[in-house]
């Protein structure tokens, strides 16, 4: 569904990766792993469509993403290190205007349990700006019970989340890819100890 091929980036005139190549298929769960200054977020941001390379192509269901920006954005969910979530909507807001954008039959009562599953409950109506850094990052991953996309890209999802959070994220992860969904990932935490489901592409090595 997704493939990346001969892709370079350079950054402050040095190179970050070159010349790589990967493809996913429904049901694949990928972690990009590298040290810092490797490239992770870049490769990241590059295969939403959202950062600059200076070679190769990326492909979903076989048209360039450039040429099939729509199709490619309607299947993509990406989280990246900033939540983009309003400070002075509450949290139960917030999901509720993302969802009129992307998923308008979305109805209360899924917001809520989406809420829920983050640890958010009682705390919907909260302005976000009055939530912790924790607690606003919370609010972004809730849309990930409420996404109807197959492919999600995200960024160090688990950054300020507790070891129970990271264990409920770990699940969905599995979920999304056992029904056939796409996960691309970056974190710094261990997860999927020992589970064959996982694949990694390291960068810089």
């Amino acid at each position: 569904m997704l493939e990346v091929t001969n892709l370079t980036a350079i950054r402050d005139e040095r190179i970050l990766f070159e010349n790589l190549s990967f493809s996913l298929q429904g049901g694949d769960l990928v972690q990009i792993e590298g040290r810092n200054g490797t490239g992770k977020t870049t490769l990241m941001r590059i295969v939403a469509g959202l950062g600059d390379k200076e070679e190769g192509d990326i492909k979903w269901n076989g048209e360039s993403i450039q040429s099939n920006r729509e199709d490619f954005h309607q299947s993509l969910l990406f989280l990246g290190h900033q939540t983009g979530v309003k400070r002075d909507l509450t949290a139960f807001e917030n999901l509720r205007f993302y969802q009129s954008i992307h998923a308008p039959l979305t109805s209360d009562q899924q917001i809520f349990t989406a809420l829920t599953q983050v640890g958010l409950a009682g705390r919907e109506d909260v302005p976000v700006a009055q939530l912790s850094a924790g607690q606003q990052r919370r609010v972004a991953l809730a849309r990930l019970w409420l996404s109807e996309q197959m492919l999600w890209i995200l960024d160090e999802p688990l950054t300020a989340i507790d070891k129970q959070g990271v264990k409920v994220l770990e699940n969905l992860f599995l979920e999304h890819a056992n029904k056939g969904g796409i996960v691309l990932l970056t974190t710094h935490q261990d997860m999927f100890s020992d589970n064959p489901k996982l694949k990694k592409i390291t960068l810089g090595a």
